[in-house]
């Protein structure tokens, strides 16, 4: 395998990009970390500036994986291009599917709101489709640390905000290389800084469109919740009795690939 070179931490705040972080660093069970310049993560790149964009392309990455979907490219647009990156798309569920749920969202007022989120009916949403992403798309996240485990590192994980869908697929990858449940928890939660969040789109920009009422209402779709992390780690348990399993029946992967993954991604010994 050839050996890539080591960098620092990158927490760097881009323009255009949001919540992006390096997860380098992060420990596992076994004592070792997470090495830098591996694994990144972060919101869509359609509107990385060119700074950016020269930044991103200094990483030395290989692949760009985007879990958005069809909905979410005619939002936001395509990514933007880096040179000798290869773009790979793996559409997963947004926790709030749905075109006229996202469009209650952006242009309901106070009252539909409350009819979608009001009385955690928001946070159940989010629950149900982070259990879900975890049982139903076991071939996505397969195919993600199968190519992770080949070829495609370094490698960058998003999808629209870089809190849910890609969160929720790093965590599946730290998962795989024996990472901290703890440390990938503080992970995901950093989603929630003021510079990283995916900003709240809404038609009615007024004091009453935006009160405080209308963001507590909308918190539980544009926070990180420890809660939605953990109902994902339980799904794992309740489906395969554990990670070793989910990991093996669930993921596919043997021996061979998860140490290839190791290799990759976590500090020699």
């Amino acid at each position: 395998m050839t050996q890539l070179p080591e960098v620092p931490p990158t927490d760097t705040e881009l323009t255009g990009v949001r919540n992006f972080r390096d997860v380098g660093g992060l420990p596992t069970v076994d004592g070792r970390k997470v090495r830098h310049g591996r694994l990144y993560r972060s919101g869509h790149l359609a509107h990385a500036t060119e700074a950016d964009a020269a930044f991103l392309a200094g990483l030395g990455l290989h692949t760009v994986f985007d879990f958005r979907n069809a909905a979410d490219h005619k939002l936001d647009g395509l990514d933007v291009e880096l040179p000798g990156v290869r773009n790979v798309s793996i559409p997963l569920s947004d926790p709030a599917d749905g075109a006229e749920f996202w469009r209650l969202v952006r242009d309901g007022n106070i009252q539909q709101l409350r009819s979608i989120l009001a009385d955690g009916r928001g946070s159940d949403r989010m629950i149900a489709s982070y259990r879900s992403i975890i049982t139903d798309r076991t071939a996505e996240h397969s195919r993600v640390l199968h190519a992770l485990a080949e070829d495609s590192v370094p490698a960058l994980m998003h999808c629209a905000a870089g809190k849910d869908r890609a969160g929720l697929s790093i965590a599946v990858s730290l998962l795989a290389v024996g990472v901290e449940k703890e440390a990938i928890e503080a992970d995901y939660l950093k989603s929630n800084d003021a510079h990283r969040r995916y900003k709240v789109r809404r038609s009615d920009t007024s004091s009453a469109g935006v009160s405080d009422e209308v963001m507590e209402l909308l918190n539980p779709l544009f926070g990180a919740h420890p809660d939605y992390l953990a109902a994902a780690f339980t799904a794992i348990e309740e489906t395969w009795g554990g990670t070793e399993r989910y990991l093996t029946e669930g993921l596919k992967l043997t021996p061979a690939t998860r140490e290839r993954l190791r290799e990759r991604l976590v500090e020699d010994a």
